[in-house]
This record gives structure tokens, C-alpha cells and sequence, in this order.
């Protein structure tokens, strides 16, 4: 039952899979992105209050959302690596962690893009904003400190710590227009009962959605590989791997 489970041990079973899995996400991403876009940017409706400026939701909420998946991945992963002592966990962690941190990038982007004309300011203290920027700072953390020890694996191990202690931030975003007082609008597709947002606007809000997770499956493979290859380059399947 848990062979599947120990061939993510394996990193020349890693290798495989990521290059297998590489071109089918890349094309399916590309369908579903092309399609979210041609039809939230011509065919979409324009929103009743905010007009076409709304149109900027098929970027900001895909890469929000992503910002939150990737970091929990992230510590999933690196979860994994340090439980099960699984160095491929650690890999992955590591690769999807500059993913995660341009996801959040482009959402606090696009969300001070948006709340200018919104608002009237590109940046409040806003608790859900404020919280997204502190999941930045939390990815760049990570980033630094795997580099920061000369011995590997002591990097990998103080990297998933902080990622895994900083995974609490997560729900705090999600959650954080209910908690608090909060300029930021609530959920409109992810709640119970009917979404706020007619068919014409939330299928290629879902599109969107979908090409964005399939292009994130797509980077994360080519980063998975090349992260194995780096960790693994004295190894004589990597030899011939980089023959062939």
C-alpha cells in the first residue's frame, strides 16, 4: 500500500515522473490560461460597481490562491523530509519555494493594482494584505536559510522547521476577512451555497484557476529535476542521465 509512498525516496523515480509529467501540464496549462483569459478579458461582462477594472481578478486570485497552496506544499514536503527522513521532500520543498514566493509577489501586485481605483491607495494596512506580505517575508526566510549552512542537510532541516511554523499564517489569511475588520472583499466562489459572481465571470475565474495550478505543476517538475540533479550529481545514474 505504501510502495508509492518510499518510490518518492527513489530520486532517479522522482526524475522520471517530473519529466513524464512536465509536457502534459505545460500543454493543459497553456489551454486552460488561454482560455480564462480571452474569455474574463472579451466576453466577461463588466462588473456592475467596479466596471472592467474587476477584470484583474483572473490574475490576482489564481496567484493568491497559489501563494497559499505552494506554501503549504512547501511544508508539506518539507514535513516529509524530516519524518521520514525522505531527501526528495526536502527537494521539493526547495524547489517550490521561489515558485510560491512569485505567486505572492504577483498577488501583492496585483492587489495593490487593483486597490488604487478601489480604495484610493495602492497599499492599506489591510489585515488580509498585511498578512500576505508577512507570507513573503516567510518565503524569502526560507529561501535564505537552506544556503546559510555550510552542511545540507542542516539547511533543508532549518528551512522545513521555519516552513512548517509558518504554515499557521496560512489559515490566518484565508480567514482574515471574517476575523478582522477588513477592506478586502470576502470569498465570492468558495462559499457555501450559490457563488456571488454569474457564470460569464466565474467560469474563466476557474479557468484561470486551473491553468494556474497546472503551470505551477509544470515549473515545480522542471525545478524538481533540476534540484535532484544538483543534490545527486555524483551519482552514476546522473552520469547517464546527462548522456543520454
Amino acid at each position: 500500500m505504501w510502495t508509492w509512498f518510499y518510490k518518492l525516496a527513489s530520486p532517479p523515480h522522482v526524475y522520471g515522473v517530473a519529466a513524464a509529467l512536465t509536457p502534459w501540464f505545460s500543454a493543459l496549462a497553456a489551454l486552460a490560461i488561454g482560455y480564462g483569459t480571452i474569455a474574463g478579458l472579451a466576453f466577461a461582462p463588466p462588473d456592475y460597481q467596479q466596471g472592467d477594472a474587476f477584470r484583474i481578478i483572473y490574475v490576482h486570485a489564481p496567484a493568491a490562491w497559489l501563494s497559499l497552496f505552494a506554501y503549504t506544499t512547501m511544508a508539506v514536503a518539507g514535513g516529509i523530509g524530516l519524518i521520514w527522513r525522505i531527501k526528495m521532500g526536502h527537494a521539493v520543498a526547495a524547489a517550490t519555494a521561489p515558485i510560491g514566493a512569485s505567486f505572492t509577489l504577483l498577488a501583492l501586485v496585483t492587489g495593490s493594482l487593483w486597490g488604487r481605483p478601489m480604495w484610493g491607495t495602492y497599499w492599506a494596512w489591510d489585515p488580509r494584505l498585511t498578512s500576505e506580505l508577512i507570507l513573503l517575508f516567510l518565503y524569502i526566510g526560507v529561501m535564505s536559510l537552506r544556503p546559510a549552512f555550510e552542511d545540507p542537510g542542516r539547511g533543508d532541516r532549518a528551512a522545513a522547521l521555519l516552513s512548517i511554523v509558518g504554515v499557521v499564517n496560512v489559515p490566518i489569511i484565508h480567514y482574515s476577512v471574517l476575523w478582522w475588520n477588513s477592506l478586502h472583499q470576502g470569498a465570492t466562489v468558495a462559499k457555501i451555497g450559490k457563488p456571488a459572481m454569474p457564470g460569464s465571470m466565474l467560469w474563466p475565474l476557474l479557468s484561470m484557476l486551473l491553468g494556474f495550478m497546472l503551470f505551477y505543476g509544470a515549473v515545480l517538475c522542471i525545478r524538481v529535476r533540476g534540484e535532484v540533479l544538483n543534490r545527486e550529481r555524483q551519482a552514476a545514474w546522473v552520469r547517464e542521465a546527462v548522456k543520454t
